[in-house]
């Protein structure tokens, strides 16, 4: 494997990973300002699994490897 393809391969996913992570940050942040202020934040919970479901979509794609024709035999 060259290192091309190497590099190519640790890549995928990453932007998906990333934004999925900002989106669990950012309903975790907004979460504890609604608390500070005595109000339950029941809404900010589904940005937390949106996010947390996003970030499982980029670690699945960054974990699969790209198929080249080499893989055949």
């Amino acid at each position: 494997m060259t290192e091309q393809e190497e590099a190519g391969y640790g890549r995928r996913g990453v932007k998906t990973r990333l934004l999925g992570f900002i989106l669990m940050v950012l309903g975790v942040l907004d979460s504890l300002l609604t608390l500070r202020g005595g109000i339950p934040a029941y809404e900010f919970l589904l940005l937390i699994l949106l996010g947390a479901c996003v970030f499982a979509i980029g670690a699945v794609r960054g974990g699969r490897r790209p198929f080249t024709e080499a893989d055949e035999g």
